[in-house]
């Protein structure tokens, strides 16, 4: 096991408009990973640094089967090859699962080093992957000890929370502000399809209030916003494929207004959909498996939808009657 050295806290730490989120690297099940793709994901690596998405999202429970823990092994390995522009801005954030067997605040300082060790270089946001309080609310308080450890003892550049609710996030905040320690970030599924954690929960209200930086993982719905997927045409086998045959003849509004936006912007659905994240005021984390991918994410910068655009998107988010499936371990 890597030892983890002392690092420079949060106010180090520059966060990019945009993230990648590495979900599907060594996930099969979901994201059909095999290792033959470990070249091409490197040349998605690259080019997001380049391009100045130098934050990647990982988590330790990344990978299935014996692939578990694949996504922070490529992305270390990844990362300490890259040579060149941004070299020095990229920031690694894993998430450590709340497991049934970490039960004390030590446990998340070993799974961070474990992290660690996989990467084969310092984590520098370590967060926690998901609440406790749906389920077993006795265990989350040491688990977000060992969170704040961490930073305490400069093992991380800083910390993060993910699928906490503003009720939640209201109730463990003065944990960390009694420490002096400040909340870097939580993420959030969000996306047109997926507005729950704002409209109905405000997340965003309370982020803002305590100087959390929110990120909207799954901003692209699994594909759905990309514009790929039609009704009657073929559509992704497994779980992919049974979610999106109920979801898509419910959010046609959204998909049609998307591709009015993106002709006259002469962009991607995709660009247009992340665009309007960004403006939201998230940072999203997409995931991109090949470099055209990576490519028609990063097209989503350096440009930003105007009043009417965003009105007219908002518009058709709440003319349709879908929306994805939330989290179940989200709180409100």
């Amino acid at each position: 096991m890597v030892e983890i050295q002392s690092q420079t806290p949060a106010d180090a730490i520059a966060l990019p408009e945009m993230g990648c989120g590495t979900w599907a690297w060594g996930n099969r099940l979901l994201w059909g990973y095999t290792p033959d793709m470990d070249v091409q994901l490197q040349a998605v690596f690259n080019h997001c640094v380049d391009q100045g998405v130098t934050l990647f999202d990982t988590g330790d429970s990344y990978g299935t089967g014996r692939l578990n823990g694949r996504s922070e092994s490529l992305l270390g390995e990844f990362a300490n090859a890259y040579k060149g522009t941004n070299e020095h801005k990229i920031c690694l954030a894993t998430k450590l699962a709340a497991y049934p067997w970490r039960l004390t605040r030590n446990s998340m300082v070993k799974a961070c080093q474990a992290s660690a060790a996989r990467l084969s270089r310092n984590v520098d946001i370590a967060q926690l992957h998901w609440s406790t309080a749906n389920y077993a609310p006795w265990q989350e308080g040491a688990l977000l000890d060992g969170l704040a450890d961490l930073y305490e003892r400069r093992l991380v550049k800083g910390i993060g929370l993910s699928n906490f609710g503003p009720r939640r996030l209201q109730k463990i905040y003065p944990k960390f502000r009694d420490r002096g320690i400040p909340i870097t970030l939580l993420q959030v599924q969000y996306s047109l399809l997926s507005t729950y954690p704002v409209t109905e929960l405000g997340i965003k209200d309370v982020c803002d209030e305590f100087g959390i930086r929110l990120i909207a993982y799954s901003p692209l719905a699994l594909g759905i916003l990309t514009g790929k997927y039609q009704v009657g045409k073929k559509l992704p086998s497994g779980l992919r494929g049974f979610l999106f045959r109920q979801l898509l003849p419910g959010v046609q509004p959204i998909l049609n207004t998307l591709m009015a936006i993106a002709r006259y912007r002469e962009k991607t659905l995709a660009q247009v959909a992340l665009n309007w994240c960004i403006c939201k005021g998230f940072i999203p984390i997409p995931g991109a498996k090949t470099v055209a991918q990576a490519q028609q994410n990063t097209g989503a910068l350096g440009w930003r939808l105007d009043g009417g655009e965003i009105l007219e998107l908002d518009n058709a988010v709440s003319q349709s009657d879908k929306q994805m499936v939330q989290n179940i371990f989200q709180t409100r």
